[in-house]
């Protein structure tokens, strides 16, 4: 029997969806519904709202009969609501990296153009992956000033002189006027 890597026995096969639909409409709980009764499983979940619309990244996890399934049903629903905007494929199982450090970054700062682009620069110049990444723009309530705020997890490579690399980070922020936090994330 030839089986396509996207065929896997068992409940391993994952597919991932994608929605941004107007923030009124959110498609959260049809779309759970609908994994449910195909047979799968909700591995994971992100919500949000940018703007006045909302983006739900759902990723389902069950046999290839029930994924098959569940791509059918979601063809119908996107079918019958055109102001949805709906994606999903198959994907793979990730293994977890054992070789990556978990930790976190929390930075606040003066709201300016191009300060996450040089923080994302750093990360990916020194070879370390971007787990998680959220950020926004808001007014201080105090001065109402315009502030940026970032949170974003980060896996380090395990060879990585943690001291070193913390201090090139700390010295980035210092450059950019950022006041940041790098700790490791504590489960």
């Amino acid at each position: 029997m030839i089986r396509s890597i996207t065929q896997r026995p068992g409940g391993d096969n994952q597919l991932l969806v994608q929605t941004l639909s107007p923030a009124t409409h959110s498609p959260l709980m049809p779309l759970v519904r609908r994994i449910a009764d195909a047979g799968c499983n909700l591995a994971d979940t992100r919500v949000s709202t940018l703007g006045n619309d909302s983006s739900v990244t759902l990723l389902a996890q069950g046999s290839w009969d029930a994924i098959a399934k569940l791509e059918t049903a979601l063809d119908k629903f996107a079918r019958e609501h055109p102001d949805l905007h709906l994606v999903h494929y198959r994907t793979q199982v990730r293994s977890a990296p054992t070789h990556m450090l978990p930790y976190l970054i929390e930075i606040v700062a003066a709201d300016r153009s191009g300060v996450l682009a040089e923080v994302i620069d750093f990360f990916v110049r020194n070879n370390i992956s971007i787990e998680q990444l959220s950020s926004m723009r808001y007014k201080a309530m105090q001065t109402g000033a315009g502030m940026f705020q970032a949170q974003i997890t980060v896996g380090i490579p395990a060879d990585s002189h943690i001291a070193s690399l913390r201090d090139d980070f700390l010295e980035l922020c210092d450059r950019l006027n950022l006041d940041a936090i790098m700790d490791p994330v504590k489960f």
